[in-house]
């Protein structure tokens, strides 16, 4: 099973919720591909809520633009 590490880009408010440069959850998919892309990135959106209870989905920073996703070995 891959694991993937999903980085923030960049810091940022939006709609007075904050995300800081480097946060980041690691996630394991039954699936090789980009787990923002694959099933509409919600394996990334619990992650981040669970961790830090921010929705990404909510305030549009689920994609490629703000987020930074590595496979790991």
């Amino acid at each position: 099973m891959p694991r993937f590490r999903v980085t923030i880009k960049r810091s940022a408010v939006i709609n007075t919720v904050t995300i800081e440069k480097g946060m980041e959850v690691e996630i394991i998919s039954q699936f090789p591909q980009n787990p923002i892309i694959y099933n509409q990135g919600k394996a990334v959106q619990e992650a981040f809520f669970r961790i830090y209870g921010i929705d990404l989905k909510s305030i549009n920073v689920l994609n490629l633009s703000y987020l930074d996703v590595k496979q790991l070995k």
